[in-house]
């Protein structure tokens, strides 16, 4: 029952990554819904992240260079930004949200990685367009049912964890006037935020829609005037930063930086990996 696909020291390692933040990160969330604290478990999670999305920035980037052009080139990769991300939580004191991002994606890499390394493949659909036999293995179907899973749910996952990322600058930020976590943390986290805005149609998908619905509330009678005006011009403010980047624009992100427009303001989201999956 083996797609025959060989496995080499660095992809089992990168699997390995994947399946380590996935039960730490289950072991933590179950502590937290019993009211207790896993920082191990947290620590093992953010490992398991480090060793999966290093492999892949190293695959992909090669031995980090002291020039503008390996800084540019990293700042543009996913990957890479999610690994500065994970070294800079690993320092930290545990904040359960931040390893929310990286299970969600290393599910989909372990289920892409089983499927593609020890399942068969289902059949293919004829050349002429006609629709592809059902399969008839239990390997097979499997295989289907996990290929059509990923599909299905791959960008409602990638939204989910935009939404999220947006929760943890929210998080950080309190946490700050409550000195629960660094003063630097939301301003790294913001730059970071930045970045997947500026790349992640999920991401800006997220901040549209949170945007729409903040303009709903705000157009409640109830809402002082005061009120209105302060919350339009931060969010100003935070449009302005979003759209300033000192980056080339990546092909194929037209409007990328074409933030949603408050109403009443100043103008009206490796190997073995999911479609188009951060590594």
């Amino acid at each position: 029952m083996s797609s025959g696909r060989s496995l080499s020291g660095p992809h089992i390692l990168w699997s390995g990554g994947h399946a380590l933040v996935v039960l730490a990160s289950l072991y933590e969330l179950f502590a937290v819904l019993t009211l207790k604290q896993a920082p191990k478990a947290h620590r093992l999670a953010l490992t398991g992240a480090l060793t999966s999305w290093g492999i892949v920035v190293f695959k992909a980037l090669g031995v980090p260079q002291p020039n503008s052009a390996y800084v540019k080139r990293a700042l543009l990769d996913e990957n890479a930004q999610y690994l500065l991300l994970v070294l800079y939580w690993w320092t930290q004191k545990p904040i359960v949200l931040t390893i929310l991002p990286f299970a969600t994606f290393s599910i989909f890499h372990i289920l892409t990685f089983v499927r593609t390394t020890f399942l068969p493949k289902p059949p293919a659909a004829a050349k002429d367009g006609k629709t592809a036999p059902a399969p008839t293995s239990a390997g097979a179907q499997l295989s289907k049912q996990i290929q059509t899973l990923v599909k299905t749910h791959y960008e409602h996952a990638m939204l989910f964890v935009s939404y999220i990322e947006i929760l943890i600058m929210l998080r950080v930020i309190v946490g700050t006037v409550l000195r629960w976590n660094s003063f630097i943390a939301p301003i790294l986290f913001a730059g970071f935020l930045r970045l997947r805005f500026y790349l992640s149609p999920a991401t800006r998908k997220a901040f549209a829609s949170l945007n729409a619905r903040l303009d709903s509330a705000l157009a409640h009678q109830s809402v002082p005037p005061a009120v209105r005006s302060g919350v339009n011009t931060a969010r100003e403010m935070i449009i302005r930063f979003a759209q300033s980047s000192a980056l080339p624009m990546p092909q194929g992100a037209a409007g990328a930086q074409a933030a949603p427009r408050p109403a009443g303001a100043a103008g009206g989201a490796g190997a073995g990996a999911a479609p188009n999956a951060r590594r």
